[in-house]
């Protein structure tokens, strides 16, 4: 019996579920990182897999897309033009988590290269990123995402 319950109380790397380890901040960060990546290299199909199948994403704006499929599709026409020339770093970030599968994170950003509607340079912008990233088996990925630009950029 005590077998069966270390076998249902623990997932696929062995930690039970109620413990964070330092592999799932690990984890996270490299969400981060490519979610950075795909922006730099402008491919919004690498962009969307680092988010939740139904995600629900806002951008600055205040536009909101539901699903990987339409994170996608919004990205791939502004990567083709007014950020096919961007790039874009973090500069802090914070994680907290919520529960051992379910995490906060706050990223701050930095964007250069963008262009305006004519084609002209635009001034770099600076913003904050706000996730919330969920947990399948060993797997983390974006579930909700807002973004602000932050006043000092402006």
């Amino acid at each position: 019996m005590a077998v069966l319950w270390l076998m249902i109380s623990s997932n696929s790397d062995g930690q039970t579920r109620d413990t964070v380890t330092a592999k799932d901040e690990e984890r996270i960060k490299k969400v981060l990182t490519d979610f950075i990546d795909a922006w730099n290299k402008h491919d919004a199909k690498a962009f969307s897999k680092v988010f939740a199948e139904d995600a629900d994403f806002t951008n600055v704006g205040g536009n909101s897309k539901h699903g990987r499929i339409e994170i996608e599709k919004h990205h791939e026409p502004g990567f083709k033009t007014k950020w096919k020339d961007s790039y874009q770093k973090i500069t802090q970030s914070k994680i907290r988590f919520i529960k051992p599968d379910v995490a906060t994170v706050d990223a701050w950003w930095e964007l250069t290269g963008i262009k305006g509607p004519e084609g002209q340079d635009m001034p770099p912008r600076k913003g904050l990123l706000n996730f919330v990233m969920t947990k399948s088996g060993s797997i983390w990925l974006i579930t909700v995402m807002h973004n602000m630009d932050l006043r000092d950029s402006q």
